[in-house]
């Protein structure tokens, strides 16, 4: 009786080995390919979407103008001479300003984020969708 309880502990710890081995193997695979992840693409890609937009080409400093007016001025001119977007005028340039708000997140300062926001109001009224 002695003799099976021995048998079926070292099975147990056997187990408990192999469990260890492939989780470790497991790690240190995950370890590689996110290390391969990170290589691989460049380290702001959201910026160079605002300045390298495939859909749209923004005026430089679209986002940093101080007029909602003007912003939203920019953006719908940018989105009405492009003729490599996919979607509609004003759906380009509403989508671009918010990519660029999501993308700024909490470091873009109140005042600009509030600033951005009413140009997107503003964007509505020059595409008469308000």
């Amino acid at each position: 009786m002695a003799e099976r309880r021995t048998k079926k502990s070292a099975r147990k710890s056997a187990r408990k080995t192999t469990a260890r081995k492939t989780a470790a193997r497991k790690t240190t695979i995950r370890k590689k390919s996110a290390a391969k992840r990170k290589a691989a693409s460049p380290k702001r890609w959201s910026q160079r979407v605002t300045t390298e937009s495939d859909a749209l080409d923004l005026k430089r400093g679209v986002f940093t103008l101080r007029d909602p007016k003007k912003i939203a001025a920019s953006l719908k001119h940018s989105a009405e001479r492009s003729s490599r977007r996919k979607a509609g005028a004003y759906r380009s340039a509403l989508s671009m300003l918010t990519f660029y708000v999501n993308r700024a997140g909490k470091t873009l300062p109140k005042t600009q984020r509030d600033r951005l926001e009413r140009a997107k109001g503003e964007l509505k009224k020059q595409f008469g969708r308000e």
